[in-house]
């Protein structure tokens, strides 16, 4: 191993050191176990070498937002405890690339989407998990299904054999002061909350919200699943005129 590569390893292994401890610190305050939390690394436009690094420090779970970007990747690497969560906005006609590649979909936003996992998935004779994305925000910019219609959408997903749902995902406002944002991530946990009431026969455990900007907020208002990058991998170049609305920071 060069003296760079074991620079990279030794930045990679500070940086989720630093992160694993504000997860831990953020539980705490909020009076959780630190297990609770999951750590989703978002690999998007990182190469699979950076993967297996990351990988190599302990790391199991990661995320991706573009299909074409991450099979590659995927196809490359997948030891038998790593775990690929598709965390970006998903089009029906690359569902079928999905299921089978990633373990889990935390965007699912429509009924229509989750029918063609949901057909996909029994095809290959799978059961899928799923986290259905919310726009608890209620931004235009911002995929998701509303939070009023998210009740009715989640018992009507909830019905097809070869899903599971798991929870609910949201993607909060990027805001200068992540204090800003805490009554979204309150918003999405209660609407978690009521939809275990109403649709008991699904576990609603997971949480996906936060990212690098806002993570510890979110651990403390009940985030399950926190999807960081920039915190994980440092600064990346992004082109503007390719950055979607589910672009991860």
């Amino acid at each position: 191993m060069d003296d760079h590569s074991i620079s990279q390893q030794e930045i990679l292994a500070a940086n989720i050191a630093e992160v694993r401890s504000h997860i831990a610190k953020a539980a705490e305050r909020a009076g959780r176990n630190p297990d609770e939390v999951t750590l989703v690394a978002v690999s998007k436009t990182r190469p699979v070498e950076l993967v297996k690094l990351a990988y190599s420090l302990g790391v199991v779970h990661f995320g991706e937002n573009r299909v074409q970007e991450a099979l590659p990747k995927i196809a490359a690497f997948r030891p038998q405890d790593m775990r690929w969560h598709m965390i970006g906005h998903l089009q029906s006609n690359k569902a079928g690339k999905v299921v089978g590649n990633f373990d889990c979909v935390h965007s699912v936003d429509s009924l229509r989407l989750a029918q063609t996992l949901d057909r996909h998935a029994g095809e290959l004779g799978v059961r899928l998990p799923i986290l259905l994305q919310v726009n608890i925000a209620g931004e235009e910019s911002k995929e998701g299904m509303a939070a009023a219609e998210a009740p009715s959408l989640a018992r009507q997903i909830g019905e097809l054999p070869h899903l599971e749902v798991q929870g609910l995902m949201t993607i909060a406002p990027l805001v200068a002061d992540a204090e800003e944002v805490r009554p979204v991530f309150r918003a999405l946990r209660v609407l978690r909350d009521r939809l275990r009431d109403e649709l008991p026969q699904h576990s609603w455990h997971h949480l996906s919200m936060g990212m690098t900007d806002d993570y510890t907020v979110a651990i403390e208002e009940g985030a399950t699943i926190v999807r960081v990058g920039r915190a994980i991998f440092g600064e990346r170049i992004t082109h503007p005129e390719r950055q979607t609305q589910n672009e991860v920071r």
